[in-house]
């Protein structure tokens, strides 16, 4: 008998997921737990394993096309079974397709690569990741060539996440009153204990420590002694917590996901640094689940690694604070009276003015800024 795949719930506030690529076509065989699709709801992106080992029998769901959770999207059996739309003879019809893998489908689709065009290297003439970046240049010149000659626009269809995000943030620019202050942080003494510290935290934990896990267990402390900015403004009040819901925004390839550390001041700094690392993992393959993306009381955005040292996050509503990381550099500062060089850490803090004023908000940035500076005080 065929066996049902349907779009899984993904969380209670889930409504609508839709499918993004479909790794598997009909009459291809597929083994348990392989990937036949991806899918993309409004705030992650995820693969669709197979409950069974069998043929692709039909695809209810094309490409592009949203559906409600439990809706059944294809059906996989025995090469001789029908799925029960096939039975009434409104089944999708077969279409033969060169085989490809999932990340080089993607990068195709993103690159708007004619995939019938691509030339497989892999097992049984499969394309690869390489097949697709060695076509990219010559894709590139061809799509150039034909913009000058025919003076067009790219144009992208928007997926579920990206309209999920520039959703989110015109309401929050909207419904907020946002300020952003800065400051500077000295890091010289955290840089100089970070590697004494890896070398046990490796040893013991199989675990290193980065700046953001030190900027996290700083944010934490300081939420606890600033509980204003660990607050919410909805329903013409405010809402203060107790426990910190920490979220971590993390870049994915389109578009971002924050994954939510619940209850954060309970962890210590390696506990906390393990959980950073595994939700960031999940994040980027595509696991989050819904219930680990919800929920959050306050936020870090980390865009160091890109060159930028200071910005404006914009709030994650309904969140009363987000904290920016910017890139670290070097500059001669006094330490004792004496020049030397020295690290510096550039801190952005966006807040909601609803909710508390510059001095409160201030007062949790220099707090954060003192943790920093003084990096003891964060592992006692």
């Amino acid at each position: 008998m065929a066996v049902e795949v349907v779009m899984p719930k993904l969380g209670m506030s889930m409504k609508e997921g839709t499918v993004s690529v479909w790794n598997k076509q009909v009459g291809e065989t597929v083994n348990k737990g392989e990937s036949i699709a991806s899918i993309n709801s409004e705030k992650i992106e995820m693969e669709i394993e197979s409950p069974a080992e069998g043929t692709v029998l039909e695809i209810k769901v094309p490409e592009g096309e949203g559906v409600p959770p439990g809706t059944v999207i294809c059906y996989i059996g025995a090469g001789n079974e029908q799925g029960q739309e096939k039975k009434e003879g409104r089944g999708l019809p077969k279409k033969e397709r060169k085989k490809i893998s999932p990340v080089a489908r993607k990068m195709a689709n993103n690159a708007n690569l004619d995939i019938d065009t691509l030339v497989g290297t892999g097992p049984d003439g499969r394309i690869t990741k390489a097949d697709v970046l060695q076509a990219l240049p010559d894709q590139k010149e061809k799509q150039t060539q034909t913009q000058i000659q025919n003076n067009k626009t790219d144009h992208q269809p928007v997926n579920m996440m990206r309209k999920t995000i520039a959703s989110r943030m015109m309401k929050s620019l909207q419904t907020s009153a946002q300020l952003t202050i800065t400051m500077k942080a000295d890091v010289t003494k955290l840089t100089k204990l970070q590697p004494q510290l890896n070398e046990t935290a490796i040893a013991r934990h199989d675990t290193k420590l980065t700046m953001t896990d030190f900027v996290a267990k700083a944010a934490i402390l300081s939420l606890l002694e600033h509980p204003a900015m660990n607050s919410q403004y909805q329903n013409e009040r405010v809402e203060t917590f107790e426990y910190v819901h920490l979220g971590i925004a993390a870049a994915l390839e389109n578009g971002l996901a924050v994954p939510v550390i619940r209850h954060a001041e309970r962890l210590s700094l390696i506990e906390l640094a393990k959980t950073i690392k595994l939700y960031g993992k999940k994040a980027r393959e595509g696991k989050l689940l819904h219930d680990e993306i919800e929920g959050s009381t306050f936020t870090i955005t980390n865009l160091g690694a890109y060159g930028v040292e200071h910005f404006t996050p914009i709030l994650n509503p309904p969140e009363a604070g987000i904290l920016g990381v910017g890139k670290m550099y070097e500059t001669p500062v006094y330490q004792g009276g004496e020049l030397c060089k020295g690290h510096i850490l550039p801190l952005s803090l966006t807040f909601d003015h609803r909710v508390l004023d510059g001095a409160p908000a201030s007062a949790f940035l220099s707090t954060v800024k003192a943790y920093l500076e003084k990096p003891v005080s964060i592992l006692l």
